[in-house]
């Protein structure tokens, strides 16, 4: 039997957090990569349209800058090891180049919340909800996702502008979101409410 929810949508100034859209989510020469032309274009359709509407927006990356950090992780996932600070692979994707002025916020996990400054900046900019994008659906942005919901923000969710290397994985994350941690709405929703703030 299904929870009985509410949608809580967004409030009158979300943030927009693109987690890791960077060449080594959005090239699949990467062994990290997928192809997801249709998730970078969704993401600069909400780009715009909250740099437009003069709302938050942070960008993450993943960077390891040594052989300690985030061990584990790597053990688990050898291909990490890729994303160092000299790296092609930790930039974010030029379709999607941050402006002057726009964080990028280095993280070692999949949250873009955990052991970064990114709950202390959404304050500085008076955030009052979060919208979320990026890749993985299944991974960084559930982790995002939950941890938004723990800071207390409502929080949605970009169908059409999250991804996923496994479409199996990415479904289920998003009805898992949708049901209890996040809103999960359409581009085609979210944008006409962006643009009339």
């Amino acid at each position: 039997m299904d929870l009985a929810k509410n949608k809580l949508g967004m409030g009158s100034r979300p943030a927009l957090v693109l987690v890791d859209m960077i060449n080594g989510f959005t090239d699949p020469k990467c062994p990290l990569g997928a192809e997801c032309e249709s998730v970078v274009e969704h993401n600069k359709q909400l780009l715009e349209a909250f740099r437009t509407a003069n709302l938050p927006v942070f960008f993450t990356t993943v960077v390891f800058h040594n052989h300690s950090q985030a061990r584990v992780f790597r053990d688990k996932i050898n291909a990490l090891d890729v994303l160092t600070p000299d790296s092609h692979w930790v930039k974010v994707d030029e379709r999607l180049t941050p402006l002057k002025g726009e964080a990028v916020i280095e993280k070692r996990w999949a949250s873009a919340f955990f052991q970064t400054d990114l709950a202390q900046q959404l304050v500085a900019e008076k955030a009052d909800s979060i919208v979320v994008t990026g890749l993985t659906t299944s991974g960084c942005v559930r982790a995002t996702v939950v941890d938004g919901l723990q800071h207390n923000y409502p929080v949605v969710v970009a169908e059409e502008a999250v991804g996923d290397r496994n479409q199996d994985a990415h479904r289920a994350n998003l009805f898992d979101m949708n049901a209890k941690y996040a809103d999960v709405m359409s581009c085609s929703e979210i944008l006409p409410t962006i643009n009339s703030l």
